[in-house]
C-alpha cells in the first residue's frame, strides 16, 4: 500500500493546530424523517457499528464509560461481584441500577447535510437490532458498502403517552453509491471521526470516588466530558426494566438473570 499523503497533510494540520474541532454528533430530530447512509468503521474486528458500555443509573452522571470493557480496573464491577456475594434481595435491586448498558454508535452521511463530513450517530438495542437484521438479509446484504449499499431512513417521532421518542429505520429501495464522486468517497471514508476519542474515561480513583457518594447520599454535580446527546434513553435493558426479584422462584436465578 502507498503513502497516503494526504492523510499525511492532515495530521500535520491536527498537530500544528490548524484545524478546528467540530460537533460529529448527529441525532434524529423528533417528528422529522431523514435519509442517512452508513459507513462501516475500519479496524474494528468486521463489526461495521461499535458498541460501548455505559453506567447510566447513577444520579448526577449523564453516563459513565465502564472501564472493564478495555481491560481495566472497573470499582462497579467490584461492588457487583460483592453484592452478587451478598444475595439478598436489596443487593439485587442495587445490582439493577449498577448494570451498565449497551450505546451503539455507527459514522453516517446524512442526506442534505453532506458538508457537514461523516457524523456519527449513536442508538440503542432495537435500532441496532435492525439494521444488522437488514445486513444478514439477502435482499439487502451490505448496506454499509460505498458502491452498493443503501441509504436508510430513519424516523423518530413520539406517540402521546409515550415518554421516550422511537426511532424507526427503513432501507430505501435500490442500492446506490455513497456519492457520484469517488474522490469524495475517498474523503469521507479517510475522515471517520474516532468515537473512542470522544468521550472521557474516568481513573479507577475518580469512579470510586463518584460512586461512594452516591452510596453515602451524596450524588454530586452532574459529571462532565461522558456520554453525549444520548440522555437517558437507554437507561436500563429490558431486563432490569421488567424484572424485579419478586418475579423468580429464588434471588440466585434474578441474579443469574443479570448476566
Amino acid at each position: 500500500m502507498g503513502i497516503d499523503f494526504d492523510a499525511i497533510k492532515r495530521k500535520l494540520e491536527r498537530l500544528s493546530g490548524n484545524t478546528k474541532s467540530r460537533n460529529t454528533n448527529w441525532k434524529p430530530t423528533e417528528g422529522e424523517e431523514h435519509t442517512v447512509r452508513l459507513i462501516s468503521f475500519p479496524d474494528n474486528d468486521g463489526q461495521p457499528f461499535k458498541e460501548l458500555q455505559f453506567y447510566y443509573n447513577i444520579p448526577g452522571q449523564r453516563g459513565l464509560l465502564a472501564p472493564f470493557q478495555f481491560g481495566q480496573k472497573d470499582p462497579v464491577q467490584e461492588l457487583i461481584g460483592k453484592l452478587r456475594e451478598d444475595g439478598s434481595k436489596e443487593s439485587y435491586e442495587l445490582c439493577k441500577k449498577l448494570y451498565p448498558s449497551m450505546r451503539v454508535y455507527a459514522a453516517v452521511i446524512v442526506r442534505g447535510e453532506e458538508d457537514k463530513g461523516v457524523q456519527i450517530w449513536g442508538f440503542g438495542k432495537t435500532v441496532y437490532q435492525k439494521l444488522l437484521g437488514m445486513m444478514v438479509d439477502e435482499d439487502y446484504g451490505d448496506i454499509t458498502d460505498p458502491v452498493d449499499g443503501r441509504d436508510i431512513k430513519v424516523i423518530c417521532s413520539k406517540q402521546p403517552g409515550q415518554q421516550w421518542a422511537k426511532t424507526e429505520v427503513l432501507p430505501r429501495g435500490k442500492s446506490t453509491a455513497l456519492s457520484s464522486d469517488k474522490n469524495q468517497i475517498k474523503e469521507w471514508l479517510n475522515n471517520i471521526p474516532d468515537v473512542s476519542s470522544m468521550f472521557t474515561s474516568k481513573t479507577y480513583e475518580e469512579l470510586s470516588d463518584i460512586v461512594n457518594n452516591w452510596l453515602n447520599g451524596d450524588d454530586g454535580e452532574e459529571s462532565e466530558g461522558t456520554e453525549w446527546g444520548t440522555g437517558n434513553t437507554n437507561k436500563t435493558s429490558s431486563k432490569t426494566d421488567s424484572n424485579s426479584s419478586d418475579s423468580y422462584d429464588n434471588i440466585d436465578d434474578a441474579f443469574a438473570d443479570l448476566m
